[in-house]
């Protein structure tokens, strides 16, 4: 069973360790030894995390917990007209369990409640990109490497 609370100070050093197993794919490729690979996602998480509390006031910011355990994390921001997924992202042992399908459902269901839109940017490279599709997000710009897709 899933559930949601909210991130702490001391979940920070999980919640880099999910950044960097989104990352692992693309630093495999590198070249890179396992030590400037770890320094170089702290950087980016750190740069992420600071990026997050600045352009998203008033978020909700989530470890996602399965069986008790921390599994994952998801960033929402609610605006008068839109709900925007900041980020949703599982350890690569909970991808394809159906985990994201629930809570992005669950966020179908209160943007629809709302009258609100759901949207997300993101990556044009990301697997999830396809999930996203199959839930019935559509394109709706194009900012390069990202893409905002809205749902609603």
């Amino acid at each position: 069973m899933t559930s949601l609370r909210p991130i702490t100070p001391e979940d920070d050093s999980f919640l880099a360790a999910v950044y960097a197993s989104t990352r692992a794919e693309e630093l495999a490729v590198t070249g890179w030894s396992d030590e400037e690979k770890a320094v170089f996602c702290r950087r980016q998480f750190d740069a992420q995390s600071a990026h997050y509390r600045e352009h998203y006031l008033g978020a909700s910011f989530q470890v996602i917990e399965g069986d008790g355990r921390p599994i994952g994390r998801l960033y929402v921001a609610r605006w008068e007209k839109e709900i925007r997924i900041v980020d949703i992202a599982l350890l690569p042992e909970f991808r394809g369990a159906g985990i994201g399908t629930r809570l992005l459902h669950d966020l179908q269901d209160e943007a629809r409640a709302a009258g609100k839109s759901l949207t997300i940017h993101v990556e044009r490279f990301n697997p999830a990109l396809r999930l996203y599709e199959r839930l019935g997000f559509k394109q709706i710009e194009d900012k390069g490497v990202y893409l905002l897709l809205r749902w609603g």
